[in-house]
């Protein structure tokens, strides 16, 4: 066989959401940081048409996400890592910061040492610590030391044609979130409720790119807000989640740095201090513990150090490949299983 590229991943998910990890095969990404490669990925037709290869039809598929490793710039970081998603490349994530840290271990690309072994992740929003708990050869669970989140607004209200206005607390976790009470949209987080939940998302999400522009202070390569999370809170201090992502689908994860955008939130409002933890749980019941480890500013804003742990579980080994004379390189969506915009790419 003639393949054109070919690129071999790691099947790996963190409690249900698929965080699949290039472990060989990656081209190179231009850009002297990470932060620059992310807009490369973004900007340049080239790096778009690497994402659409690894992301849309044939080779991908609406859920889950691609993870390329890269080699690390910062001189602390065992490895570094971009997010590829159906829409476009992102910074940061806490369910795919599992999904490489175990990958990286069970691989061997790192070495693992029991009963605890310590990876360093550079993304483009900075370093996240990743504290690995190893036994017999696997990676049991991670904890994350997420970078500064912040909050950009509490309580922005949004006029909507389907609800009336609604209240989002625009916020930062490694990438912006809108973050809303699920209960003003007249929906409880639970898997029967998702197609509802994510058409939601989807609008909401419109409308307040739309209307209100975001850019991180001191890395402009992060703007805008990427998800809709929304949010409930059991009577035992659970906080239920569900994030909406392009093209309409439910993170099945809880959601590590939209977690951490709630966590600025609730320190914002007194209701957490250094040393809390709860349980976050998933619209799939699948669950992170999310703790707040420290204080701290970013760019003048108050900010706070979250941490995240969940578990991450291999299940596969994949090549993909590009054929020369395959039609196809770019990748394709339709409405059926894309949802209604995929009619835009």
């Amino acid at each position: 066989m003639r393949w054109k590229r070919t690129i071999q991943l790691l099947d790996v998910h963190a409690e249900g959401e698929i965080g699949r990890v290039a472990i060989g095969g990656v081209p190179k990404i231009p850009g002297d940081t990470v932060a620059a490669q992310l807009h490369w990925l973004n900007t340049d037709p080239k790096g778009d048409e690497l994402r659409r290869f690894l992301c849309l039809e044939p080779r991908g598929a609406p859920i889950g996400s691609v993870n390329l490793l890269l080699p690390a710039r910062h001189p602390e970081a065992d490895a570094a890592f971009i997010i590829l998603q159906p829409d476009q490349a992102h910074a940061s994530s806490g369910s795919n910061s599992i999904c490489v840290t175990t990958a990286l271990l069970e691989s061997g690309i790192v070495e693992m040492k029991e009963p605890e072994t310590i990876v360093k992740l550079e993304t483009a929003a900075g370093l996240v610590k990743a504290t690995a708990t190893c036994r017999d050869g696997r990676c049991e669970k991670v904890k994350l030391t997420m970078v500064p989140s912040f909050v950009h607004e509490l309580d922005v209200g949004i006029d909507t044609p389907h609800w009336g206005r609604i209240k989002a607390d625009i916020c930062y976790g490694g990438i912006f979130y809108a973050l809303v009470d699920v209960g003003q949209i007249g929906l409880t987080i639970e898997k029967a409720n998702a197609a509802g939940l994510v058409q939601a998302g989807m609008i909401l999400k419109e409308l307040i790119n739309r209307d209100i522009k975001v850019v991180h202070p001191e890395i402009p390569a992060i703007s805008g807000v990427a998800y809709v999370m929304f949010r409930d809170t059991e009577a035992d201090g659970t906080v239920r989640t569900c994030t909406t992502m392009w093209p309409g689908r439910a993170d099945r994860s809880p959601c590590g740095t939209g977690n951490s955008a709630n966590l600025a939130t609730l320190y914002a409002r007194g209701k957490a201090k250094v040393g809390d933890t709860f349980t976050s749980k998933s619209i799939i019941g699948s669950e992170f513990e999310v703790g707040l480890q420290a204080v701290t500013e970013v760019a003048g804003r108050p900010a706070v150090i979250p941490t995240i742990t969940g578990r991450g579980f291999t299940f596969g080994l994949t090549q993909v490949a590009l054929d020369p004379f395959d039609p196809h390189p770019g990748g394709f969506a339709l409405t059926d299983v894309w949802g209604p915009s995929a009619g835009e790419i």
